[in-house]
C-alpha cells in the first residue's frame, strides 16, 4: 500500500522490505491471493527485469491499471523502469 500511484516495486524489493530473504515467490503467491485489489494495489508489483508479470485477473487488466496510473508499457515491459521503481 506504500507504493504510490504511477510507481511500481518488484516482488524481490517487497520481499526484502518485509524481511523475506529470497521471498519473491512467496510475495507473488500472496499478491495472487489478494482479496482486496482495490485497497491493496498488488498490480504495482512487477518483475525485477521491468516485465509486468502476472496478475490474478489477467495480465491485460494489470497493464490497463498501470497505464491508467501513468506507467508507460511497451511489449509487456515498463518503460523507464529504473525511474518508476519505488524502493522501501
Amino acid at each position: 500500500m506504500q507504493v504510490p500511484e504511477g510507481k511500481v516495486t518488484t516482488y524481490g524489493e517487497l520481499a526484502r522490505a518485509v524481511g523475506l530473504k529470497n521471498g519473491q515467490r512467496v510475495i507473488g503467491r500472496i499478491m495472487n491471493r489478494n482479496r482486496f485489489p482495490g485497497v491493496v494495489p498488488c498490480h504495482r508489483v512487477v518483475l525485477s527485469d521491468g516485465g509486468v508479470g502476472g496478475y490474478a485477473y489477467g495480465q491485460d487488466i494489470k497493464i490497463n491499471m498501470l497505464t491508467d496510473e501513468g506507467v508507460e508499457i511497451r511489449g509487456r515491459k515498463i518503460l523507464d523502469f529504473e525511474k518508476r521503481v519505488h524502493h522501501f
